[in-house]
């Protein structure tokens, strides 16, 4: 017998409708991604600028509150909707922030979006494994979003708070464990991507300041792609017109770890698609910092001119020249000639 056609027997014999031969691909391969509005948060994520959250796996948003976190998810949920008409996006939200109009006036199709409040870990559990089971019923593809897992309580926590009762839920972190490991292959099966945002809080007896996400290991275990946020206020004169939010990947199975962009949230424009990129032209010698100005292809420009017309500064020779210097700085293993 031949190996291959004792490789196919095997798999048949296990009866493991996942398994297959690498050379044909296997469940977790990516190669498709979900654009999130921003260029530069592309290039953190899939190390493209063209890429970004990958299509089949977790990605979490994690960050204190008002940090962006939702207005970022619903970027990425625009723009899997404008990518087909046949996409659809299934929002589970436990926070009771989101209103018909604010979905609205992100971009979403309203029509092809489905809003599922949900309280406890189970209830986000159960519907989504019977939504999961239910998309090849459907010939679009499917997003599926979190926001957020901090908020959602358990069905022991709910009994408790209704009895009176002030125990400690030692329940809620191995349930949160348990419904990533059941999620994970599920979404890999079927090529439906998740999105989660968390909450982070500041570590108790460490040295020095650090964040830790909220909800034990199981999303740092489950999550292909951990992004934490912080912020500072954007300003046009005295006037706050924004945040500046750093993103930073601490886990990332594509991208080099511990590397961090800047992205912008403007309040009347939404998310900013250039923001960020100055910095990377800068250190790659695409554009040249002279004093307070930039020097490039297009002219000399303060920076603040540049994001305010970034098309005329980032023409396609200008591009080209990011996605090369995008591919080095946030591939593994990543060499120029590879590109």
């Amino acid at each position: 017998m031949a190996v291959k056609d004792f490789l196919k027997q095997i798999i048949k014999e296990t009866e493991n409708d996942m398994a297959s031969i690498v050379s044909s691909g296997i469940v977790g391969d990516c190669s498709t991604f979900v654009d999130t509005g921003s260029y530069s948060l592309n290039a953190l994520t899939s190390g493209s600028m063209y890429g970004g959250v990958p299509s089949n796996k977790i990605t979490c948003f994690a960050g204190s509150e008002s940090v962006g976190k939702t207005f970022i998810t619903l970027s990425i949920a625009k723009h899997f909707l404008k990518q087909d008409k046949k996409n659809v996006v299934m929002y589970f939200e436990s926070e009771g922030a989101l209103t018909t109009d604010i979905i609205a006036e992100r971009g979403l199709d309203t029509d092809r979006t489905i809003v599922f409040p949900v309280s406890t870990v189970e209830e986000f559990r159960t519907q989504c494994v019977r939504i999961i089971e239910n998309s090849n019923k459907h010939d679009g593809q499917m997003m599926i979003f979190l926001d957020s897992l901090g908020n959602l309580s358990t069905l022991k926590e709910m009994g408790d708070v209704a009895s009176g009762s002030d125990k400690r839920d030692m329940t809620r972190a191995p349930m949160i464990r348990g419904t990533f490991r059941t999620l994970s292959l599920m979404l890999a099966k079927h090529n439906i991507p998740l999105i989660i945002t968390n909450h982070t809080y500041d570590a108790v007896g460490s040295m020095f300041p650090k964040k830790e996400i909220s909800g034990g290991g199981g999303i740092k275990y489950a999550a292909s792609t951990i992004v934490t946020l912080g912020k500072r206020k954007h300003k046009d004169g005295t006037d706050v017109i924004g945040s500046i939010v750093k993103a930073k990947l601490v886990k990332g199975r594509m991208t080099k770890e511990e590397s961090i962009i800047e992205i912008m949230l403007d309040y009347e424009k939404g998310l900013d698609k250039y923001y960020g990129l100055v910095a990377i032209a800068e250190k790659y010698e695409i554009f040249k910092k002279v004093s307070t100005r930039y020097e490039t292809p297009s002219g000399k420009a303060f920076e603040k001119t540049i994001v305010n017309d970034p098309e005329k500064y980032f023409t396609e020779d200008v591009m080209k020249q990011l996605e090369e210097a995008v591919f080095k700085e946030f591939n593994y293993g990543s060499k120029k000639e590879d590109i």
